[in-house]
């Protein structure tokens, strides 16, 4: 496994960050949604922004790295004294490198990611949607093509907001159909600075009625999909009736299916944390579970291990080195989940603020006239994992043990654990989540 690039850096980094985000909001929550979704959206957003908006999503986005994390109330009390340039302590992606290196990246993972002849569904499809009579500087539409694929379709929100609306969402699930367990979508909307809720149902109606109005003059979508069998599957006459312990007092049941057989696996003593990856057919993709060896707080088991689970730390935990295969008896629930969330205010906590505001956004690179503001960054993503698969749409100076395999190591997932699927030959994260309860 190469070693890992400043864009598998940056995401995986974005990816950790946004998910304490979505954990701070509720503790013993299921979580699903793709980083690389949201981060790959948000790049093209940052296409077309400049100045200090630009600074602060290039440091969200962990494609550039301020000397410390800046909280929202930060971000606000510095606005006035910071230059409307980018920054010059560029140390993650170096710039022009915001210009040239993250898109190239970009590019390049996309090229990675759409396979021909594998052996797993996989594809990621970005477009905009832009108002009929209004100017796009013609810089940023062909580096949104070139880079991430994306056609600009015309269309007439002005008159014909909610048929556009309908037409956006026939393109969503157009996107994400064949099965569509799992689709995930970041949708970034612009409207006049004149001027939400989530969406409800699956993809097949991302926008919700009255989310696009006259008033719009862009909506920049990507959608994902993911399906994929696994290189050794759970057979489903071995799959059992068992009890899910949400945290110590409380249980739940679940189907539970089982298999002994050789995986990558490892146990993180710093953490009393059991790694379990089940790789997919072709073993470029897996799944990376995480696993307490028992449930030590008074909520989820979770706490100490999301503490721990910085980047040094995950993509030490998970390399080749670290995970020695073994024989494992494994138990993991069936489960499904949909999640979807209006990131507004997330983003806006991680210190994305001029882009949401009216007086500061500065999206000139987008826009001749810079009239545009970010008005809503909506994901919804959806996993189902079952005995044949996965199908979803959407170093430290620590110590760690290998263990040696007399016997068959238990990795038995009956009480909470976090989830990751990750393209191995990049090593980017391209969906995360957290399974506290059966739904």
């Amino acid at each position: 496994m190469a070693a890992p690039s400043p864009l598998c850096k940056a995401n995986t980094s974005f990816s950790l960050a946004l998910f304490r985000k979505l954990s701070d909001n509720d503790t013993t929550a299921n979580i699903f949604y793709s980083p690389f979704s949201i981060s790959s959206a948000l790049a093209m957003v940052l296409l077309g922004a400049r100045g200090n908006t630009a600074a602060q999503m290039s440091e969200v986005l962990y494609f550039t790295e301020a000397e410390m994390p800046k909280d929202a109330e930060q971000q606000q009390q510095q606005q006035q004294q910071q230059q409307m340039r980018l920054p010059d302590f560029l140390k993650s992606l170096k710039t022009k490198g915001l210009e040239d290196d993250v898109h190239v990246s970009f590019s390049q993972l996309l090229n990675e990611l759409h396979k021909e002849n594998a052996p797993y569904a996989l594809s990621v499809a970005n477009r905009l949607y832009g108002e009929q009579s209004y100017q796009f500087v013609e810089d940023f539409l062909g580096s949104t093509k070139k880079h991430y694929r994306a056609e600009l379709e015309s269309v007439d929100f002005r008159a014909a907001a909610e048929t556009s609306r309908s037409n956006i969402n026939s393109w969503v699930e157009k996107q994400t159909e064949g099965g569509f367990m799992h689709s995930r979508i970041s949708e970034s909307r612009y409207k006049y600075k004149t001027s939400s809720n989530c969406p409800v149902g699956k993809i097949k109606d991302l926008l919700a009625k009255g989310i696009v109005t006259g008033d719009t003059r862009l909506v920049l979508v990507n959608a994902i999909y993911f399906k994929g069998n696994w290189d050794k599957q759970f057979k489903e006459n071995t799959t059992r009736d068992a009890t899910f312990h949400i945290s110590k007092n409380s249980t739940k049941p679940v189907k539970m299916m089982q298999q002994t057989s050789e995986f990558p696996f490892t146990f993180i003593r710093e953490a009393n944390c059991q790694v379990l990856e089940l790789p997919y057919v072709g073993k470029e993709l897996s799944m990376l579970i995480f696993l307490p060896k028992q449930i030590e707080d008074s909520t989820t088991g979770l706490e100490k291990l999301e503490k721990l689970l910085t980047y040094d730390n995950f993509m030490e935990w998970t390399r080749p080195e670290m995970m020695k295969e073994v024989e494992v008896q494994v138990g993991l629930p069936r489960f499904k989940m949909e999640e979807k969330c209006n990131m507004k205010n997330i983003l806006v906590s991680m210190g994305m603020v001029d882009a949401f505001n009216e007086a500061a956004s500065d999206f000139s690179g987008m826009s001749p006239a810079n009239d545009l503001v970010l008005s809503e960054v909506i994901h919804k993503a959806f996993v189902e994992v079952n005995e044949e698969g996965t199908e979803a749409a959407a170093a430290t100076g620590a110590v760690f043990t290998l263990l040696c395999a007399v016997f068959p190591q238990n990795f038995y997932a009956d009480h909470p654990f976090l989830f990751f699927i990750r393209h191995n030959p990049s090593r980017n994260i391209l969906f995360a989540g957290r399974y506290c309860s059966p739904e």
